[in-house]
């Protein structure tokens, strides 16, 4: 079972990654004006999210992903259903 602790480290730590630290990350970091993601950035992180945890994210999800916060009770969410 995914546990919300858990899921909003691996996020953090990845997109810690993904912006060279460049941005602090907290729960309320919204992912794409704050960090500046690119397609290929979010794509890259969600791929490393659902080979990390081993979930399958449905794209459907992501039209209300705005913070790191929405992101990972999602990931917590698709956790316990598996």
């Amino acid at each position: 079972m995914l546990e919300y602790p858990e899921i909003l480290a691996t996020l953090s730590a990845e997109l810690k990654s993904s912006t060279q630290g460049r941005v602090p990350i907290t729960e309320d970091t919204d992912l794409l004006s704050e960090l500046n993601l690119d397609s290929l950035q979010v794509m890259n992180l969600l791929l490393h999210v659902e080979d990390h945890f081993d979930i399958s994210i449905p794209v459907s999800i992501l039209a209300g992903v705005k913070t790191v916060r929405d992101l990972a009770q999602q990931i917590e969410k698709l956790g316990h259903k598996g």
